[in-house]
């Protein structure tokens, strides 16, 4: 269900967060973890801002037997983010993927009247995952 790539050296098993993809959609969905160089020039390539950030999505059109999309995860700033709000590396990338993966549902909560929050934290209840980011 989650196509993985790793371009960074940290070692990470994505078997974990197939539980929440599983759950959320039955079309496979890309993961790509990156640093916080290859973030900074995806961010400002295709959404114009020129500064990096923590997680992309990238949905697909959808038809017949196509995958949901793409997430991109910056290594480097979960890591920071992890150390700021006390748990691991680990939890703050199920924490990322859980987001991307409400974006490529069509969630927005740039958007929304606080819909993403709440689906958000109960998804996170749910999974038990440390504090989501739009209650951060």
């Amino acid at each position: 269900m989650i196509d993985f790539a790793n371009e960074t050296d940290f070692s990470f098993d994505p078997s974990p967060l197939e539980t929440i993809a599983q759950e959320l959609s039955d079309k496979r969905i890309e993961l790509i973890l990156i640093d916080d160089d290859f973030m900074r020039e995806l961010n400002s390539k295709t959404r114009g801002i020129c500064k990096t950030t923590d997680v992309l999505s990238f949905p697909i059109a959808a038809f017949a037997h196509s995958p949901l999309g793409s997430i991109a995860i910056s290594i480097d700033t979960a890591a920071k983010q992890a150390k700021a709000f006390g748990h691991s590396v680990e939890s703050e990338i199920a924490i990322l993927f859980l987001h991307g993966l409400l974006h490529l549902l069509g969630l927005d909560h740039e958007k929304d009247n606080g819909e993403m929050a709440l689906k958000e934290a109960e998804l996170r209840a749910r999974f038990n995952l440390p504090i989501v980011l739009t209650e951060r």
